[in-house]
């Protein structure tokens, strides 16, 4: 697990395959909140690695670096099957170690790692095979999205409300900064973020929560909005937060792309993408269908964001069981396999 979104994603899986009888053992890489959903999720695992930050060399030696102390750490376990959602440290030690592995992913546009490719791959239906860079392996997919795999189980929670002492009577909005480390950032998304804040602070009745996605865009924030922030205007949780459950609760939600936009989508609220790099298949069906909003420019955020309360009535959790299902039924099958069962 090597992002925040990995943990409540694999967490059903997890359980549905010791349920089948089988030992899973798990890695993460400290990166953003990972250990924090870690440890609220009460899962044991080995910690290996950590993020190096956006530059690229730094981000090519710690890729290497991780591999070794997998590799290591591999020997001694003797895995059947290596699993993840796009590991590029994990490929690498499964290729060295021909260990067979599945690589899941929601996002066509991800770098390429030269000489290593999964056995296989699992994507969404409505991603395009042939714009994956993984296309010339073996391809399987799930129906939905990936967040239909664990959004099903939530079970909303009033109580975050006064642990972040939000004030009930003004519009709540969640807002996710870009991934400012990532390769696939475009810096015009972090000017949509600026301007978002700027204009939704000239809003008596908006009060805001921003989750940053690294310990180092805490300060940048703080300082940028200083004011807000003594306020309230702005609210910066302490420490991990249940993330959907503060979507939950929230009126609306802006992100500069990933995974919140679409568990917002998959809890039924008001969401808006600020992402500014290549629109995945997954976004482009989500906006299709009508439970995405892309903005681009300043204007769109002035003429397509809808600032108003939502009841909580109004709202529908996915019941889509059926992702689940499919993904773990080709883990099991490799999986045993690998074994020869």
């Amino acid at each position: 697990m090597e992002n925040s979104p990995h943990v409540p994603f694999f967490y059903p899986i997890i359980q549905e395959l010791e349920a089948k009888g089988f030992k899973v053992v798990l890695t993460a890489r400290d990166c953003y909140q990972v250990c924090g959903l870690v440890d609220m999720y009460g899962l044991s695992c080995h910690v290996i690695g950590k993020h190096q930050g956006k530059n690229r060399i730094l981000k090519i030696a710690g890729t290497l670096l991780r591999s070794i102390r997998l590799l290591a750490f591999a020997i001694r376990q003797k895995p059947d099957l290596a699993l993840s959602h796009g590991s590029r440290s994990q490929l690498v030690t499964a290729t060295v170690m021909r260990i067979p592995a599945i690589s899941i992913s929601d996002y066509e546009h991800t770098q390429k790692i030269p000489f290593v490719r999964p056995d296989e791959f699992i994507v969404p239906e409505v991603v395009d095979a042939n714009q994956c860079w993984m296309h010339d392996t073996k391809i399987k997919t799930y129906p939905g999205i990936k967040e239909d795999v664990y959004v099903p189980f939530f079970k909303p929670d009033r109580g975050i409300l006064e642990e972040l002492g939000i004030d009930r009577s003004r519009l709540l909005i969640t807002i996710r900064p870009p991934a400012t480390e990532a390769h696939y950032h475009n810096p015009m998304s972090e000017d949509l973020f600026f301007y978002a804040v700027e204009y939704l602070s000239d809003r008596p009745d908006v009060q805001m929560v921003i989750l940053p996605r690294s310990e180092k865009q805490i300060p940048w924030i703080r300082d940028k909005w200083s004011d807000l922030c003594q306020s309230r205007k702005i609210i910066i949780p302490e420490g991990v937060v249940n993330g959907l459950n503060l979507i939950w609760h929230s009126d609306l939600v802006i992100s500069g792309g990933g995974t919140m936009n679409r568990e917002a989508a998959a809890l039924g609220v008001p969401v808006y993408s600020i992402f500014m790099g290549s629109i995945g298949a997954v976004d482009r069906y989500l906006e299709k269908t009508g439970r995405l909003v892309l903005l681009s420019t300043p204007s769109d955020m002035r003429e397509k964001v809808r600032l108003e309360k939502r009841p909580i009535g109004e709202r529908e959790i996915s019941n889509g069981h059926e992702a689940l299902r499919v993904i773990v039924g080709e883990i099991v099958r490799a999986a045993e396999a690998s074994a020869g069962l």
